[in-house]
């Protein structure tokens, strides 16, 4: 049997993550889009190794109550709602509290929106390449609910990267997409913060450094592209 072995942290598993992707370097129809708060320092050196676009794509788990930490389903920003139907029958839950649980978190999805990007508008996926990045996949409620709110917006090519999940939600999660990566795949998977020897969590403050970064240097490169392409013109 396979033996895994913990990342350092987040960053170091998308530097690692980023080399089974290589595939998709500079190319410009392609995005990643990183799913916050973990997914974000993963997605950030990714994008950076990759000479790729960052961004991120709101999701929102729905805990189960009492056992918050379980996911009976997830939302994504357009209103895209992804249920665990099992866990909701084995828990009986009420439909009327699931329609709370989603208009709460889809309010906090519209809260976090304006928070990270401010006036920034959101990427176009039409036509594109999305690579969606968490730092892993659990239940794959999340990243189920990311996947269809990105093909729901026109993405061409879906492409879900995680450096770490549990083998029965990779093999359900992958009917939805074009391509999954996800090389550490243990099956005593546990929990995602199992696999990470520093897994503190993300902030907000963390997500928008990272993201204030990564756009300024797309705009610094798309700056320079614009001026290099106007000196080889006659």
């Amino acid at each position: 049997m396979a033996r895994f072995r913990p990342f350092k942290n987040r960053m170091q598993a998308g530097k690692l993550l980023s080399l089974e992707l290589a595939h998709y370097a500079a190319r410009e129809d392609a995005l990643v889009l990183a799913l916050p708060r973990g997914g974000v320092p993963v997605g950030f050196a990714i994008a950076r190794a990759l000479g790729l676009a960052l961004d991120v794509l709101l999701v929102r788990k729905l805990g189960l109550p009492g056992h918050e930490e379980y996911a009976m389903g997830a939302v994504a920003s357009g209103g895209i709602r992804v249920l665990n139907t099992a866990a909701i029958r084995a828990h009986r839950i009420d439909p009327a509290h699931i329609d709370a649980a989603c208009e709460r978190e889809l309010r906090d999805i519209a809260r976090r929106a304006r928070q990270y990007r401010g006036a920034r508008p959101e990427p176009e996926l039409a036509g594109r390449t999305v690579i969606l990045v968490d730092d892993g996949l659990a239940t794959g409620a999340t990243m189920c609910a990311a996947a269809r709110a990105a093909r729901a917006r026109r993405a061409a090519r879906i492409v879900v990267a995680v450096p770490v999940g549990a083998p029965d939600s990779c093999a359900a999660l992958a009917p939805e997409v074009d391509e999954l990566v996800c090389p550490q795949r243990p099956r005593d998977f546990g929990a995602v913060g199992r696999w990470y020897r520093e897994f503190g969590q993300t902030g907000d403050e963390e997500v928008q450094d990272l993201l204030a970064i990564a756009w300024r240097d797309q705009a610094r490169a798309q700056l320079a592209s614009t001026n290099a392409s106007e000196r080889r013109q006659p």
